[in-house]
């Protein structure tokens, strides 16, 4: 369903967390499944929970809010609103935040029509989206008629259409952005329905960190973006063309760099520019996690290599199950030698490949020796005098490669 989509997709409820999400099984043994990734977070709502069920699986986060919250207490749209329903009673009011119902109550003090907005909701029947919607309804002494024991907006469009809404007057409070999805299922069942624009998004006051998180993904220094709203999307997007960097941003997001939606709506922006995404079966923050958690290790391939097994992970690598931090340049060699495993890399091709290179091909041999110290096996990379550099891909492996390579 529509509406079931939009709304999970835009306001993700809370993650809960079944497990701890590993990866492929067997890889990395007991390192946390995103040890050695960087995941890039854009959220602004919940971003310490994401933040945190992220970092406990082992991910380094660079966390860049693409938007923020601005209540609107002298917004004259808002207030007009706020008049009308006083003046002709909604049979039904749909409170979907506690920041944004508390947010309205205090703008509607503020000019004078508190008391009155708050005898009008005593009198309508009040669905709260969830249990902290539901203390903030309480808070204001006032009750609700149904309340899901979920945050998920479609367990209340459910209920709503299960019941009939042909002909009835259904209140809105938006949360920060537009509901289509669910607001069009509410229409098409014959409902009018009235918006309450209680706060709105707006971009960052300081750019900074999103034009950091941008730099990071065209670079390939992050591994995953996670987003869990469509304007999210929309603004890293807008920011990225902006500044002159669009096409790079889509160029590492189609390969490269995983893009995790919470769902399928929260997609559409970055689906418009042909960038595949990735979203949870359930529209939740623990689900996307996990996903990201999945995604990211089964995308790395295992070497045998020199008798170890190695996975080459984002920022580091795993070598018979430990995981071996490795520096940036470090990195880069690495990955260029993991291009063709077993393969010979010259070192002209390796010096292109490190950040900054110049001409000195001393580099290279400077990188190489803290890249084998870093690994803790230095057999892993052999050194073909007067050529270059090689993976030691075990012998019986080298067809296997050679041919995926």
């Amino acid at each position: 369903m529509q509406g079931q989509d939009h709304s999970r997709s835009q306001d993700p409820g809370p993650g809960r967390d079944h497990g701890r999400g590993q990866g492929r099984p067997g890889a990395g043994g007991g390192v946390p499944p995103l040890a050695g990734f960087t995941v890039g977070v854009t959220a602004a709502r919940r971003a310490d929970e994401l933040v945190a069920l992220l970092e406990r699986r082992g991910a380094a986060v660079l966390r860049a809010p693409v938007l923020r919250i601005v209540p609107l207490p002298d917004d004259t749209e808002l207030l007009a609103t706020t008049k009308q329903l006083i003046d002709d009673a909604p049979d039904i009011v749909v409170a979907t935040t506690a920041i944004g119902f508390r947010g309205w109550i205090e703008a509607a003090d503020g000019w004078g029509y508190g008391e009155a907005l708050l005898r009008r909701l005593a009198e309508v029947e009040l669905l709260a989206r969830g249990p902290k919607m539901r203390g903030a309804v309480r808070a204001a002494g006032l009750r609700e008629a149904w309340s899901p024991a979920s945050e998920s907006m479609a367990e209340v469009l459910e209920r709503l259409l299960e019941q009939g809404v042909d002909g009835r007057t259904i209140a809105v409070q938006l949360h920060g952005e537009p509901l289509p999805g669910f607001i069009e299922s509410l229409r098409a069942a014959g409902a009018r329905v009235v918006s309450v624009p209680v706060y709105r998004w707006m971009p960052p006051e300081d750019l900074a960190p999103v034009d950091r998180l941008l730099d990071a993904v065209v670079a390939r220094a992050v591994d995953a973006v996670s987003f869990t709203s469509a304007p999210a999307a929309a603004s890293l997007l807008d920011r990225a063309r902006q500044r002159g960097q669009l096409d790079e941003l889509v160029a590492a997001l189609r390969g490269d760099v995983l893009t995790a939606c919470v769902g399928p709506v929260t997609a559409l922006p970055l689906q418009a520019h042909d960038v595949p995404t990735r979203q949870p079966e359930r529209f939740r923050l623990g689900p996307l996690v996990q996903l990201i958690a999945s995604e990211l290790p089964g995308r790395v391939r295992p070497l045998p290599v020199a008798g170890h097994q190695v996975e080459i992970r984002g920022q580091a690598a795993v070598v018979d199950g430990e995981l071996r931090p490795v520096p940036p340049a470090g990195m880069a060699l690495l990955r260029a030698l993991a291009r063709r495993p077993g393969w010979v890399v010259a070192r002209g091709d390796l010096l292109r490949a490190l950040p900054g290179s110049g001409t000195d091909e001393h580099a290279v041999e400077t990188a190489m020796t803290r890249l084998r110290t870093a690994l803790g096996a230095p057999k892993l990379i052999q050194t073909v005098v007067k050529r270059g550099y090689r993976l030691s891909l075990d012998p019986h492996a080298d067809n296997k490669y050679d041919s995926a390579s």
